[in-house]
């Protein structure tokens, strides 16, 4: 199984582009893991928000496969603790054949036909984040599930 970390947009600040590339080169060691860029719509002054989720959703859903197991990071999703989480992984390691999608969406959340491809949403926080920030934040919370799983001293209670 591979996991995949769908965004729209690049990360653009230095100092988050680091960081997800050191816990992306982390995970390879115990996971296949990608992070896959969509473009960020351009010339959106014109379109509502409606308009915008929409044309995300086109390409959001141009970019997932027949088999992919779908979780959308949404501020509505179940909420885990990092030991939870690791848990929740390990279970869909035994269980998702070909990819676990975690997808990022835009600026303004998530169209209604996204939300009716995923299969399940979680939320990473009562707080609100930067979508650059939340990529940081979705790898090392990955990075540290898989050494709780692997009984590596990373992670402490």
């Amino acid at each position: 199984m591979k996991i995949s970390l769908l965004v729209v947009g690049k990360t653009v600040e230095p100092y988050f582009v680091q960081g997800i590339e050191e816990y992306s080169k982390r995970l390879a060691h115990y996971v296949p893991f990608e992070m896959i860029v969509i473009p960020e719509l351009r010339n959106t002054k014109s379109l509502s928000t409606d308009q915008q989720k929409e044309r995300e959703a086109d390409l959001i859903l141009k970019s997932l496969l027949p088999g992919d197991y779908i979780v959308l990071l949404d501020e509505h999703g179940k909420e885990f603790t990092s030991m939870q989480f690791a848990s929740y992984l390990e279970k869909k390691m035994a269980n998702v054949a070909k990819r676990l999608v975690f997808v990022i969406g835009g600026p303004y959340g998530f169209s209604n036909r996204v939300y009716q491809a995923a299969h399940e949403k979680i939320s990473l926080s009562k707080m609100t984040y930067s979508h650059q920030m939340i990529r940081l934040i979705f790898t090392e919370q990955l990075y540290r599930a898989m050494t709780i799983l692997n009984n590596e001293p990373y992670h402490h209670e």
